[in-house]
């Protein structure tokens, strides 16, 4: 079996030619696989692959320094302050951890509707581009209202960091900034036939039967404690 620090490797070269890698998070936690992208390589066909090949929900990461420039808050934030009171009842923290990575969802003004594989991918690319120029912007969040309209079609997930949360989020995040790309992956959950998500052991063999890096959670924030020093 190869040691962790060759995996990480490989994880984020691949990463680097814009090909998949296969992110399992932990045992005992959400215990899925996710299909991750470095997002500024995002196009129609990874999208069709990631909707064929995952099936689950398609959402694209960034940093919480860069939600805080935007002030892009997290989705059960905007329910708790808002007026309607069956947000009081029903927005609570999930079995697996604390409350979700959910931000808002939006589409690039360009779009039509914005569902499908090219007009996703169009506004995840455009996406990254934003982020990886956001510090340069002189009125980012003018800015990102001039490109972009919400609700829509693409999940925007925020990042906590991986000292606060082990989640896809974070662990796709943490490697596609190892890697030294704008700091935005692009995730799908992959499941299974049976009505569930798609096991460890078969989202092994799908790696190594489609010659894909498939990566554990504890082996990126190992990484990353080590990167981030």
């Amino acid at each position: 079996m190869p040691d962790a620090e060759f995996v990480i490797s490989k994880a984020i070269d691949s990463l680097k030619k814009g090909e998949p890698v296969l992110v399992f998070d932990a045992e005992g936690r959400e215990e899925e696989t996710d299909i991750v992208y470095a997002s500024q390589f995002i196009d129609s066909e990874k999208i069709r692959f990631m909707r064929k090949e995952g099936g689950g929900l398609i959402c694209t990461t960034l940093p919480g320094k860069k939600a805080k420039i935007l002030e892009l808050p997290y989705l059960h934030e905007v329910f708790e302050n808002s007026n309607f009171s069956i947000f009081r009842y029903i927005s609570r923290a999930v079995k697996y951890d604390s409350l979700p990575a959910f931000s808002i969802t939006i589409n690039h003004v360009e779009n039509y509707t914005g569902i499908s594989d090219r007009e996703r991918a169009k506004t995840i690319y455009e996406f990254a581009k934003f982020i990886g120029d956001i510090e340069a912007l002189k009125d980012p969040k003018k800015e990102f209202g001039a490109r972009f309209i919400a609700p829509g079609h693409v999940h925007l997930l925020i990042s906590a960091g991986l000292n606060n949360r082990k989640g896809h989020t974070e662990l796709s995040t943490a490697l596609v900034e190892m890697a030294e790309l704008i700091p935005s992956a692009t995730i799908v959950e992959m499941l299974g036939d049976d009505g569930y998500s798609l096991s460890k052991k078969d989202a092994m063999h799908y790696a190594r039967e489609h010659n894909l890096v498939f990566v554990e959670g504890k082996e990126i924030q190992e990484a990353w404690e080590k990167w981030s020093e």
